[in-house]
């Protein structure tokens, strides 16, 4: 690989949760994943290097692809599985063939976290034009926690979701940054962001 390759993100879902599920299908334009299945996420510079990495990935096990974006400066690619092996295997392939190990990529950092409560109704309204989840309600608490590199705020807000009583209003994973907006009564939210951001610094690798 050349010296400015990065691997940006490597993140690995173990179980899609139910609302994390849904919100992907509004969204992907690959295989649509169900609630249940495993994933795995990859980030990485230059973003044309994701389109020959998809196809070792898809080649290599029965795991679908959902999701192959490049933009400006990054690539990402998302597969699943309702077997979890499947998705282990495509990764390791994947990193087989780029001689690297998943501690080689940029360890994720929590960029900024807001908790806003009794949100204003106008306020809701400008967030609810441009979500593709839940409806945020106005006298909702809203979580935005934002996190670089984009993609693992993926894996941040399943891990949210799996522990706190809360509705996922969207995610934005593209870019440099990564971005959810969370809403519920307050303590569920203070227990979804403790629980994303434990999630995130429990991840190892490299200083970006």
């Amino acid at each position: 690989m050349a010296d400015a390759f990065s691997l940006r993100c490597y993140c690995f879902i173990d179980r899609m949760q139910a609302q994390y599920a849904a919100f992907v299908g509004t969204i992907t334009q690959g295989d649509l994943p169900v609630e249940g299945m495993a994933a795995l996420y990859v980030e990485m510079a230059p973003g044309n290097e994701v389109f020959r990495v998809v196809d070792i990935a898809v080649k290599a096990t029965e795991a679908r692809p959902g999701a192959q974006i490049v933009e400006r400066e990054f690539g990402m690619f998302e597969v699943h599985s309702l077997n979890q092996a499947a998705v282990i295997e495509a990764g390791q392939v994947v990193l087989d063939r780029l001689g690297l190990k998943k501690e080689d990529r940029i360890k994720p950092e929590v960029v900024s976290t807001q908790v806003i409560t009794r949100i204003d109704p106008y306020q809701s309204q400008l967030i609810n034009r441009f979500r593709r989840g839940s409806m945020l309600v106005p006298g909702e608490t809203l979580l935005v926690l934002e996190c670089a590199p984009a993609a693992y705020i993926n894996f941040a807000c399943n891990e949210a979701e799996k522990k706190a009583n809360i509705k996922v209003i969207h995610i934005s994973s593209v870019g440099r940054f990564g971005r959810m907006w969370l809403s519920g009564s307050e303590s569920e939210i203070l227990t979804a962001k403790n629980a994303a951001e434990a999630a995130l610094r429990g991840l190892e690798g490299i200083q970006g």
